[in-house]
């Protein structure tokens, strides 16, 4: 004789907001679970290359272009350069709030930053000549006069 068998369901309370909840718990779960394999599986002693590329030192020029008005000025282009060359090495544009930042070697050394404008015959394009000494950082301000101002 042949028995029936029965299965027994058996219901799990998935919390008032019922079946979507649990499955966000388990994706939310799964991928805590992953970056845990991820991190775990990552080098521990990382090769040299790498770990001197992100701890090589720098000094860093910080600066604002300033308008006639005090106000900080976007757009304008900057030309950097050392005081020793003649070639401008770095161009640069001042962002939304008139700043730009440029790293640059460590080491004593003066650069001249450029506002790379124009003007009107014979008057110069405002520059200013910055000196670092080390591994520092310097915070500059290039003001420009009325005719000086970049057309958009």
């Amino acid at each position: 004789m042949k028995r029936n068998r029965t299965r027994k369901r058996v219901s799990i309370n998935r919390g008032p907001l019922g079946a979507a909840t649990a499955s966000a718990l388990s994706c939310v779960l799964c991928s805590f679970l992953l970056l845990g394999g991820a991190l775990y599986s990552a080098p521990l002693n990382p090769s040299p290359q790498s770990s001197t590329a992100l701890t090589k030192d720098y000094a860093l020029i910080f600066g604002t272009v300033w308008g006639p008005d005090s106000r900080p000025v976007a757009g304008v282009p900057l030309r950097m350069r050392r005081a020793s060359e003649k070639k401008f090495r770095w161009e640069l544009v001042s962002n939304s709030t008139g700043e730009f930042a440029q790293r640059v070697p460590v080491g004593a050394q003066d650069y001249i930053i450029q506002a790379d404008i124009k003007t009107p015959k014979g008057v110069p394009k405002p520059e200013i000549t910055v000196h670092i000494a080390n591994d520092e950082r310097k915070d500059v301000g290039i003001h420009l006069a009325t005719q000086e101002l970049p057309h958009h």
